[in-house]
């Protein structure tokens, strides 16, 4: 029987330990076999999972005959993990050991030097830092999940639960996976990534800079037609002057800047109204319900209609 370990840290966020627990836990074979033998680990006899202390009945040794080993996420990410965990993470990996991690359990992958040189995904809100920390990652914010083969990674909460059912699927096949799915009211495939999730900010307003009133003013005016022209005329500067300075203040250009405040414009109207998809591209802005389509499935990761679905 395939055996999965999960790995309880200081400070483990009970959602993503709890997660792999119940879905491999639960997982039956054709027959009514149990599909997996799950164990908790830990480097202490005692766990803090912040509300409530976790006494796990394993310690590190029970990692090393495991066939996978699942990393949960802490709630503080700038916390030093033991040596002796990053350890036994290396011995497994170079065993050939199947890892894998949910939410900011990455980080812990990343300090034990297993993604060194691979694409990986976290949590939306902590891939900035990911990236920052560990330069060598391929960070990508965006998907619910990053398959290397024998390491994988997954992005936050529910996130993690698609990458046990795709674990179920490499392991046993769609049938028994779907079953698995059920179980946890999942669809087996959820359409698009994490983009969908993340919320679409204004995007930033240098304070004090030069640009500031004109930012403000292409806020309160992104329904409009503008080109690049007509957005340089009211910064009473050429459009090459105007790039340049939008470069350097906000990262973005200007045109750029203007695609996400309509994105988010729309977002905020498919949560809270019933227009058609054509009258929201109009209202925000968008020359044309297609240009509209591709633009927001660019930044959103799924379709307008797929967003109002999700979030409406």
């Amino acid at each position: 029987m395939h055996t999965v370990a999960v790995l309880a840290l200081d400070t483990v966020i009970p959602f993503d330990l709890s997660t792999p627990i119940e879905v491999f836990g639960r997982t039956r074979l054709p027959g009514g076999r149990p599909g997996y033998r799950v164990r908790v680990c830990a480097a202490a006899p005692q766990t803090d999972a912040g509300l409530f202390t976790i006494q796990a009945p394993w310690g590190l040794d029970g990692l090393a005959d495991a066939d996978t080993i699942i990393v949960p996420g802490i709630s503080d990410v700038t916390r030093t993990v033991p040596d002796a965990v990053l350890d036994a993470l290396r011995d497994a990996a170079a065993d050939g050991t199947r890892i894998a991690s949910i939410c900011v359990g990455t980080f812990t992958l990343a300090a034990a030097g297993l993604l060194s040189g691979l694409r990986a995904t976290t949590h939306w809100l902590a891939a900035g830092r990911l990236a920052e920390c560990y330069p060598d990652i391929d960070v990508d914010p965006d998907v619910l999940y990053v398959d290397n083969g024998q390491i994988l990674t997954s992005a936050g909460a529910a996130a993690g639960l698609d990458l046990c059912l795709h674990l179920i699927r490499r392991d046993y096949g769609s049938a028994v996976a779907a079953d698995a799915a059920r179980l946890s009211v999942m669809p087996l495939e959820r359409e698009g990534g994490q983009a969908q999730f993340i919320v679409a900010e204004a995007p930033p307003t240098p304070r004090g800079s030069e640009l500031e009133p004109l930012l403000l003013w292409l806020e309160e005016n992104a329904k409009r037609e503008l080109t690049l022209e007509d957005i340089a005329g009211r910064a009473g500067m050429s459009t090459r002057t105007l790039l340049r300075r939008f470069r350097e203040q906000t990262g973005s250009t200007p045109l750029q800047w203007l695609h996400r405040t309509r994105v988010r414009q729309a977002q905020h109207l498919l949560e809270t109204t019933g227009h058609s998809v054509e009258r929201i591209a109009v209202q925000v802005g968008f020359g044309s319900p297609t240009a509209f389509r591709d633009r927001f499935k660019r930044v959103a990761g799924v379709s307008p209609q797929a967003y109002r679905k999700a979030f409406q």
